[in-house]
């Protein structure tokens, strides 16, 4: 009986990971990567690459190595605890020699239809037309791994920002900002508190001449190194932590947390007080903020209420003259491809356990890496992998 053929669409983090777990379970896979490379987000490229995601120059992972690595290729005690995009890249290429994954990749080459095949309902079989080089091609396969993350499509809510039109400074999202040089000596306001927006900001403070960092609702500012100089996830998220969280009731976890975060600094003090607890929404991950904060280099702001030609108002009623806007707004996905399969409204999509349509007449699709863990999201991908692998070779 030949190998049931599973087709991969994209050569990320979770791309790579989904081939490896094929691979184990007999399968067939061929890997579809629009790019010339591996890597996906976390390969840097001076210009952003049309769907796929963009990071900038700088960019330091906020998870431990001991955390993110996958469970059967452990990242070298040479590399740092918390690593630059670079070494990171270096890793994923270390990972696709040891175990020959590159040659089931098909480099340059986009997914324009994955559509169900007229016997779906008994073979469970999809057609997979992709395109490369101008050429279309037609194949079949026997399931779909959707491997293209969540960070491609940048969210830029411009029409809630009245005045930015008449703004005669200049303006870009997260995703096309790249390094601090064209911001010297201005005053930028960067809007977003997530981690994207928080590292800009930080990094722009040591080129700008000022920066604002507007916040809509706060946020809670957690530390790559924790008590005793060892990484904050290594220490923190264990099955101990995870009995103890299921143990207490809600408040009394948030009570703990909120007042450890605080012990570092005063979040109502220096303005980031949230109005969510601590653990109801993803944290902001940054070692550095406190310090640009309190030596002036960053004022924290509350959410812009209009722009005018030369500055922004915000909502406490001060205005500030700005050169530049970074907006750090988060990101929204589709799937383009997958023709009347798979609907996302409002950013979201009704997945059964984050990973397979629930009204599939047979489980051939799923999803991989489209969550957001506390955590690194590599271990959690490889476990969606062995799932999905499995149930296609039932």
């Amino acid at each position: 009986m030949a190998a049931r053929r599973v087709a991969i669409i994209g050569a990320g983090a979770s791309g790579l990971c989904a081939l490896k777990c094929c691979l184990d379970e007999g399968l067939a896979p061929t890997c579809f990567e629009r790019s010339g490379d591996i890597g996906g987000l976390w390969r840097f490229e001076e210009l952003p690459e049309e769907g796929r995601a963009s990071i900038y120059r700088s960019v330091i992972i906020n998870t431990s190595k001991e955390m993110m690595c996958f469970s059967d290729f452990p990242i070298p005690e040479d590399f740092p605890n918390y690593m630059h995009n670079s070494k990171i890249m270096e890793y994923f290429r270390m990972y696709a020699r040891r175990f020959d994954l590159l040659r089931h990749i098909r480099f340059r080459t986009s997914v324009c239809r994955v559509s169900k095949r007229p016997d779906f309902a008994t073979t469970g079989q999809w057609e997979v037309v992709t395109e490369s080089e101008g050429k279309q091609e037609v194949a079949v396969f026997d399931a779909v791994l959707v491997c293209t993350g969540h960070h491609t499509e940048p969210h830029l809510p411009l029409s809630t920002f009245p005045g930015l039109e008449k703004f005669e400074g200049w303006y870009l999202h997260s995703r096309d900002y790249k390094s601090p040089q064209s911001f010297s000596g201005k005053r930028v306001v960067v809007v977003g508190t997530g981690n994207s927006g928080v590292d800009i900001a930080v990094e722009l403070s040591h080129a700008a001449k000022q920066v604002f960092l507007s916040t809509k609702r706060g946020t809670w500012v957690l530390h790559r190194v924790a008590d005793g100089g060892y990484p904050f996830d290594f220490c923190y998220i264990s099955r101990f932590t995870q009995l103890l969280r299921s143990l207490l009731p809600h408040n009394a976890s948030n009570f703990l947390v909120e007042r450890k975060l605080n012990a570092r600094f005063n979040h109502a003090l220096y303005g980031l007080q949230p109005r969510h607890r601590a653990l109801d929404q993803h944290p902001t991950i940054n070692d550095d903020l406190p310090n640009r904060i309190i030596s002036g280099r960053v004022l924290v702001k509350p959410n812009v209420q209009e722009f005018t030609e030369t500055s922004a108002i915000f909502e406490d009623g001060t205005r500030e003259d700005i050169d530049a806007v970074v907006f750090a707004t988060g990101y929204s996905f589709s799937f383009p491809f997958l023709e009347g399969c798979a609907k996302v409204v409002e950013n979201q999509i009704p997945l059964y356990k984050f990973m397979f349509l629930p009204d599939l007449e047979k489980p051939t699709l799923a999803f991989i890496g489209l969550i957001q863990p506390l955590g690194a999201i590599m271990p959690a991908a490889e476990l969606q992998c062995r799932w999905a692998t499995r149930v296609f070779k039932v």
